[in-house]
């Protein structure tokens, strides 16, 4: 079965006190802060140069480091010849940042009064805030951000905070977000991602490799062997239940995810299901002693009553890779995990969270992430926490954080398909993790493709073309 190719180290996602730690690596090695400064203010400048175009910038610059990399930046721009200005209402704190101040050869403004003009650069604050925005700094902030035409922050927009998302100043929306050095949490969660437009990364040198979080990439597969067969590529069984059109949007995703043969296992007849898929109406013990089978979706459409939790109970016995969605999150139980020793896919949005939570005996405190990671420890499975800020967690403490996904997903059946692409994925032989973050990364592909106003089904067929886009 083919799996994931990776010629890199994937982007890591850094807390503040890991971003920290990373820069005191390179200035351990030879790099000083002055140096990073400008390594991190010159790469920035090369983003804010090509949306200028020409057009006038306005530099709002803070007093510590992040107003030191707004300082690089102005004088960057200047020497190429473009009309920049920078208001700083602070004096510059730290060492870097007043050898920065004193490196722009222009002047400097402490009013924001009167100005106005194409591009303002929002360097005030950067990643290490943790406290509400003065009234004093928060008046300047938004009376340039309202007085310009395109908004850019510099690292994270001012009055963010980086491990959380969480919005400690002037509710702003910028068309762009420069990340320096590594992508920082608050970049994919809401609400602060919300608020930040297109991303892009300056590298300044970090060392990705002993991260344990990263954005999740666009996988790269490939296409099935020369000699593969359908039962090579996977055979995913889908345990159906009482609501059976949740189990055909998954199975439709899931044809198209790269599993070789899809069954649907339902003792209901299905006069609307796709001709190519494959129904199984015996009786769910019969249907699950196929020895062929590589890996199980089980929710989608099951149902929350005795039965359902009968024919999760049956599924979970055969001991196989597992996605559990939906109805199946409800109801799922600790001792049902007792004996399980194969990967285990929850998929849960915030409710079905918190009712794990709760079948767990898990707190609940936290933000989105600890409360993944909590699931993830106590259930030993991979946990994917569902959106508009989907990121998945693993028993170990790795975190994939993903892109920010179309808003139209919000509409009922995309998590079915959701889990019908994760549990393909599993069939076809990525292991857990990997087989979430690809999931998560199809999705999203998918939704782009279909455009607006699509439904769940159309964003299943459109599966497909993000499969292509894999390869």
């Amino acid at each position: 079965m083919p799996g994931p190719v990776t010629d890199r180290e994937p982007d890591p996602v850094l807390t503040v006190s890991a971003m920290r730690a990373a820069e005191q690596a390179l200035i351990d090695a030879g790099t000083d802060v002055h140096q990073l400064m400008q390594i991190a203010g010159r790469g920035a400048a090369e983003w804010v140069w090509r949306m200028a175009a020409g057009r006038s910038v306005t530099v709002l610059c803070g007093p510590g480091n992040n107003g030191g990399d707004g300082y690089v930046i102005a004088e960057t721009l200047r020497a190429r010849g473009l009309d920049v200005r920078v208001v700083a209402p602070i004096e510059p704190k730290t060492e870097a940042a007043q050898r920065a101040r004193g490196g722009y050869v222009g002047d400097v403004a402490t009013d924001s009064e009167g100005i106005s003009g194409h591009v303002f650069v929002d360097c005030l604050f950067g990643s290490g805030l943790c406290r509400e925005i003065s009234a004093d700094l928060a008046a300047p902030l938004s009376r340039l951000a309202e007085s310009h035409h395109y908004r850019i922050a510099i690292d994270l927009p001012s009055g963010v905070e980086s491990d959380r998302g969480a919005l400690l100043g002037p509710e702003i929306d910028y068309h762009l977000t420069v990340a320096l050095g590594a992508w920082k949490r608050a970049h994919f969660l809401m609400p602060a991602a919300s608020r930040m437009g297109a991303l892009r990364l300056v590298d300044i040198g970090v060392d990705p490799s002993s991260a344990t979080a990263h954005r999740i990439a666009r996988p790269r597969l490939s296409p099935p062997a020369a000699d593969a067969h359908k039962y090579r590529r996977g055979l995913l069984a889908i345990v159906g239940g009482a609501m059976p059109g949740a189990a055909l949007l998954s199975a439709q995703s899931a044809m198209h995810s790269g599993a070789g043969y899809v069954k649907l296992l339902s003792e209901h007849s299905h006069p609307g299901a796709p001709a190519d898929l494959v129904l199984d109406s015996r009786t769910l013990t019969d249907a699950l002693s196929d020895t062929r089978i590589d890996a199980l979706l089980v929710g989608p459409g099951l149902g929350r009553d005795d039965s359902a939790a009968d024919r999760l109970g049956a599924a979970f016995g055969r001991d196989l890779p597992t996605v559990l969605d939906a109805d199946g999150l409800a109801i799922l139980q600790p001792e049902l995990l007792n004996r399980r020793t194969s990967p285990l896919i929850l998929t849960p949005h915030e409710g079905e969270l918190a009712v794990l939570e709760k079948a767990f005996g898990i707190n609940g405190g936290g933000g989105k992430v600890e409360r993944a990671c909590a699931l993830a420890k106590a259930t030993g499975a991979i946990v994917v926490a569902k959106g508009a800020d989907t990121l998945v967690a693993s028993p170990e403490g790795e975190i994939g954080f993903a892109d920010r996904a179309s808003s139209w997903l919000s509409t009922a059946g995309t998590g079915d398909v959701l889990a019908g692409i994760a549990a393909s994925r599993l069939a076809n032989g990525s292991g857990a993790f990997a087989a979430a973050c690809e999931a998560v990364w199809f999705h999203a592909e998918a939704a782009r493709q279909a455009g607006p106003a699509f439904t769940a089904m159309e964003l299943a067929l459109n599966v497909k073309g993000a499969y292509a886009a894999t390869l």
